[in-house]
């Protein structure tokens, strides 16, 4: 079976309708101010309607008050919340009594020592997104194409289902796949012409490098 594909930072009917013609399983608004991907969660809403029954929708959020996510529960109705902040497992846990969604814990990667925060989401999350922790001086939690050693994915736990964000593109697709358990691909700004704006071509581009990356290999001793 093939991974997930999750189209992050949407904001646009086309962008929305081109990732769901293409395959995207997941699409994802994201409600953090500071992003040049925030989405009013009116708008988002009327947008999770054109994907209701073709892909999951994921309400993106940063610590967010029980407040946001009453908004965001309410107008927008996500499949699932993906948390990417600080939240600790209890506030996870709270979430979830509290909201009844699934939820997705994001975690900052490095090195293989912030690997060890996942141990205590451990039957909390319901899954994980590793991405990059961002650089230097950037407000975006996510977001800022760069990515991490994909290699110290060797360590996760195989009871972590996780998706892998951060820098994943159409060029090293093939690579982030071969190189991790990644049941899912995260991606955004890869897809985008100008911080916030997707380009319908880079969306194209990416499910067709995705598709060729999805190829099984041929047999030994096939003819060509």
């Amino acid at each position: 079976m093939n991974p997930d594909i999750k189209i992050c930072g949407l904001k646009t009917p086309e962008a929305v309708d081109r990732a769901l013609e293409r395959g995207a399983t997941h699409i994802g608004f994201i409600f953090f101010e500071k992003s040049p991907r925030y989405i009013e969660p009116d708008l988002a809403g009327a947008l999770a309607e054109r994907a209701r029954g073709k892909a999951k929708v994921v309400a993106v959020t940063v610590n967010p008050t029980n407040d946001d996510l009453d908004e965001i529960i309410s107008l927008v109705k996500p499949d699932m919340l993906q948390l990417h902040g600080n939240e600790s497992p209890e506030r996870v846990l709270t979430i979830k009594a509290v909201y009844n969604v699934p939820v997705m814990k994001a975690m900052s990667v490095r090195d293989a020592d912030d690997l060890k925060r996942v141990e205590s989401y451990i039957g909390i999350a319901d899954r994980f997104l590793f991405d990059a922790k961002p650089p230097v001086g950037s407000e975006l939690p996510g977001g800022n194409g760069v990515s991490f050693d994909w290699s110290l994915m060797s360590w996760v736990d195989d009871r972590v289902d996780y998706m892998l964000s951060g820098g994943v593109n159409k060029d090293n697709v093939a690579e982030a796949l071969a190189s991790t358990k990644a049941s899912g691909i995260d991606l955004s700004s890869a897809l985008e012409s100008a911080p916030g704006v997707k380009d319908l071509g880079k969306i194209d581009q990416f499910f067709d490098a995705f598709a060729e990356a999805c190829l099984p290999e041929p047999a030994a001793g096939s003819r060509k």
